[in-house]
């Protein structure tokens, strides 16, 4: 498995706004299923960051690009892949 990170960066605030229900439905629904490693937003307003896991970087944009924040041009995307080193220091 390998860790992909979606940059989101804030478009329009107001279709941000509107469809922020769907956008967290769409983090759940991925997060209960394996799909998504961590995520959160940028403080200030400047979007937001989701590590999605996947097998390729194919797999990982064809999920990313579905996020409603993404498909009603909230937010844009850009997905690159993420060699994590884990220190287990907080």
């Amino acid at each position: 498995m390998k860790y992909f990170a979606a940059i989101l960066r804030m478009k329009d605030i107001e279709k941000n706004n509107l469809y922020r229900p769907q956008h967290i439905d769409f983090l759940t629904r991925n997060e209960n299923e394996g799909k998504i490693f961590a995520r959160g937003r940028f403080t200030g307003g400047a979007g937001g960051l989701v590590i999605y896991m996947a097998e390729s970087h194919d797999e990982a944009f064809k999920l990313a690009q579905t996020d409603p924040y993404v498909t009603h041009g909230a937010r844009s995307l850009e997905l690159y892949e993420w060699d994590m080193k884990f220190t287990g220091n907080p």
